[in-house]
């Protein structure tokens, strides 16, 4: 079944928020509605296998595993209509063009991944991608400290959280990542060294 016009549909949220699961949702239901999918991810996440995407809650899907945007287009085949990406947070900016190409030749681009780093900052081209998207959800897990909802990633090295200076990408579950809200989340920042003139 040929899309009559090519869309982008972002899904993003905080870890632990569903974002891969509903990913495979849409993938499920563009394959009862006979339409040919092929869901990507960056080789860069190794959490569960290499050649599926799984979501924390165990669902999963194959999945190709490419090491940067532009191979995303070389991998495609010519039936495919749907291109889901998994964990989108992770490609280069180069995401941003290959999806507009994909929706402008007419394929319907749903993308998934972490809207804010571990810091609370807007993350990779998920950004841009929002911006340009026809259809964005935004989900929220539950904050682990108080409840509430959470839209923030918390990182914890050794269960303390994670300096605003240490590196934004760590590939990691739930022994290394906490959902909190605005209020809960945590990024200490290193002390401001003034130099005397």
């Amino acid at each position: 079944m040929i899309h009559r016009a090519g869309r982008i549909e972002v899904v993003c949220g905080s870890m632990f928020s569903g974002k891969t699961e509903e990913l495979l949702r849409r993938v499920k239901r563009a394959r009862i509605a006979r339409q040919t999918v092929q869901i990507v991810k960056p080789a860069v996440d190794t959490r569960f296998y290499e050649m599926r995407v799984t979501s924390h809650s165990g669902f999963g899907d194959d999945a190709l595993s490419v090491r940067n945007a532009r191979a995303i287009l070389d991998c495609l085949t010519p039936e495919t209509t749907v291109v889901a990406v998994d964990e989108a947070q992770f490609f280069d900016m180069g995401l941003m063009d290959v999806v507009e190409r994909l929706a402008d030749r007419g394929l319907r681009v749903i993308a998934a991944g972490l809207d804010l780093d571990f810091r609370g900052e807007p993350f990779g081209p998920i950004p841009a991608l929002m911006a340009r998207a026809e259809e964005v959800t935004k989900l929220h897990a539950i904050c682990v400290q108080c409840g509430e909802l959470a839209s923030r990633t918390q990182r914890l090295v050794n269960g303390q959280p994670a300096r605003y200076d240490d590196p934004v990408i760590m590939i990691g579950a739930s022994e290394s990542y906490e959902a909190r809200c605005r209020q809960c989340h945590r990024v200490p920042r290193g002390e401001i060294i003034h130099e005397e003139a």
